[in-house]
């Protein structure tokens, strides 16, 4: 496959990722839907959950890597990367963590700044508001290639 083909190929990929990534919604229906709920209303109140990234050797790991919600329940996520390397939080189901993954792999620079996802640099930290719609174990991870691989995932139970 020529230069220019792959290019071609990579760009209409990347145009239609958000919406391969997030769901196709309703016709005529331009809102984006998660699988694990949908992005937070600032003046609601929300339980805060500090989320730490960092790297222990050749593992790489979030704590805490298992959290329970309660169906509706809105969480504010602190990220707080403490590790020496970017490191980003994706919260959907594993099917969909698996599939964006595989992307990743082939634009490893890509970032995230989604309402289910930030990349964080080392040493920084941000939040994510998020409320938990629907019941079902959704996982959180880090997709940047070789991080989930090396432990970096974590599991959320919404009851």
């Amino acid at each position: 496959m020529g230069t220019y083909l792959k290019s071609v190929l990579l760009i209409a990929t990347l145009i239609n990722l958000p919406a391969a990534w997030a769901g196709a919604g309703p016709p005529g229906h331009h809102h984006e839907t998660f699988s694990a709920g949908e992005p937070g209303d600032a003046e609601k109140p929300a339980r805060t959950i500090k989320m730490t990234m960092l790297e222990d050797g050749k593992k790489m790991l979030f704590k805490p890597a298992r959290i329970e919600v309660k169906r509706g329940e809105q969480i504010r996520f602190v990220l707080q990367n403490d590790g020496t390397e970017n490191h980003e939080f994706v919260l959907a189901s594993v099917k969909e963590n698996k599939k964006h993954g595989l992307v990743m792999k082939k634009n490893p620079q890509m970032e995230h700044d989604d309402p289910n996802g930030k990349r964080l640099s080392p040493f920084s930290e941000t939040e994510l508001l998020w409320r938990f719609t629907k019941r079902g174990e959704f996982e959180f991870a880090c997709l940047i290639p070789g991080h989930y691989e090396a432990g970096m995932h974590g599991v959320v139970i919404v009851k």
